[in-house]
């Protein structure tokens, strides 16, 4: 019987392997930088955003990269789960103790309220066609922002208050508390992420994308995405698969937002953290690590958010230089003449081990 190695395995099979085994590499590496004290304080401070970014750019990939449908609003869906989350977190925090089991139901409501927006959403333009979907998203993250932002609940032994522009309206115990305090906020959310929960999460959520993928179904998606006009005449209900794989996206989003929120003792809806620049910035990491490619998204986004730090002791050349990388990885990425060399190189690595096994 032949030994199981990965020369034996399916590519697809191998590439899972290895990006499985990467993060868990990377985890290790960071670890022990961390513990023998060679790791600032600043890069560790990074370590739950690339998690944040790695999951959201996952979740971005299974719609541009595999749906085959522009969504330049995934930044509200984000936004969705960390708000809803950290709502769920304020009110529960005094009767769980346990951090674990907190957090954990933090990540469930998160992300079944992103999942239930992006249905919402999906229902409707899924079946249009164009850039539909990019514009509705994108309204959809400025409506939701704007929303948050006016929004006022609070709770005392009365209940719960609402109000809408005006906070001044609600009359609270000297016991009460502020859940959501309109521009400001949520504030005071317990300190429950970390890079371990953030590592545990993406890969989490790697098995669930791969396997949707390479199912049935993430067949049918695919098929959708290279030729809508054949799927549809082989049976294919198209607007059902679609809609499923951009709820799984946008919950994903929405877990991204769960990790993101509970890293922050306030978190606000501005323009900076889930504006339209946020949700470029995700779609950048996508484009830039390979549609298609969830590990080129994590490494991607690993990348440009750690080298504005890097370089910012070179102040003025510092953006220079990461626009410069910007453009080096698009062209290695995407340039014909650099993927016929990655090409090439890949063959000549090949031929000595089909010799060895000849």
């Amino acid at each position: 019987m032949a030994k199981l190695n990965l020369k034996s395995m399916k590519k697809s099979t191998k590439d899972h392997i290895i990006t499985f085994a990467m993060v868990v590499v990377v985890y290790i590496i960071v670890q022990v930088m961390i513990t023998t004290g060679n790791m600032s304080s600043l890069m560790q401070g990074l370590l739950v955003p690339m998690c944040t970014y790695s999951i959201v750019a996952i979740g971005l990939n299974l719609c541009v990269g595999y749906l085959g449908e522009l969504s330049i609003g995934h930044a509200g869906f984000m936004c969705v789960g960390a708000f809803s989350s950290a709502f769920c977190t304020k009110l529960l925090q005094d009767s769980i103790q346990n951090e674990v089991i907190l957090f954990l139901i933090a990540i469930a409501v998160g992300t079944v309220a992103a999942a239930f927006f992006g249905f919402l959403i999906g229902i409707p333009v899924l079946r249009l066609r164009g850039d539909y979907l990019a514009i509705v998203t994108l309204a959809f993250g400025e409506i939701i922002k704007n929303v948050i932002n006016v929004l006022y609940i609070a709770k005392d032994e009365n209940g719960f208050h609402f109000a809408i522009s005006d906070g001044n309206k609600i009359e609270l115990s000297e016991d009460g508390i502020w859940l959501i305090n309109g521009a400001k906020g949520i504030a005071k959310i317990p300190h429950l992420s970390s890079f371990t929960a953030g590592v545990i999460m993406i890969l989490v959520i790697l098995f669930i994308v791969y396997n949707f993928v390479n199912s049935r179904t993430g067949r049918a998606v695919m098929a959708i995405r290279d030729n809508r006009i054949a799927a549809e005449s082989v049976g294919i209900n198209i607007t059902k698969f679609k809609l499923m794989a951009f709820t799984i996206s946008a919950a994903i989003a929405g877990a991204g937002g769960v990790l993101y929120a509970h890293n922050l003792s306030t978190v606000t809806a501005t323009p900076t953290n889930f504006g339209y620049n946020m949700s470029i910035m995700i779609l950048v990491f996508v484009v830039l690590g390979g549609m298609g490619s969830f590990r080129g998204s994590i490494i991607a986004a690993v990348i440009l958010t750690l080298l504005p730090e890097v370089l910012r002791g070179l102040k003025d050349y510092r953006m220079l230089i990461y626009s410069i990388v910007l453009i080096a990885m698009m062209l290695f990425n995407w340039a014909p003449k650099c993927i016929e060399m990655r090409q090439r190189i890949a063959a000549k690595f090949k031929k000595p081990a089909k010799k060895e096994a000849a």
